[in-house]
């Protein structure tokens, strides 16, 4: 990941945030390192569901991401394969509509 940090902000559960609080006092690390760990490992273990990588590529398929949104999402080997599916599936649309 790049070192180019964004500032957000979100509500999250008093409980879960007292979590948090108490694990990181117990790593020695601050509540930032928690969260970006965990933000990271869910992001890395969900973009290995199937049917949440089938909803990105239909993301995809719609222009509703780009390419390099793609690539950072599923690595770029799976972006890749997605990539040459979604050219051959255009040029199925153009035939078919040049047959109608």
């Amino acid at each position: 990941m790049g070192s180019e940090k964004k500032r957000v902000q979100f509500r999250a559960p008093r409980r879960l945030v007292d979590r948090t609080d108490a694990l990181a006092d117990v790593l020695g690390e601050d509540r930032t390192d928690i969260l970006v760990t965990a933000l990271r490992e869910y992001l890395q273990d969900a973009t290995h569901d199937d049917a949440l990588t089938q909803e990105i590529a239909a993301a995809y398929y719609d222009d509703e991401i780009s390419l390099e949104l793609l690539k950072s999402l599923v690595g770029a080997e799976e972006a890749a394969n997605l990539q040459v599916l979604k050219q051959q599936l255009d040029e199925d649309f153009i035939d078919e509509a040049a047959d109608v």
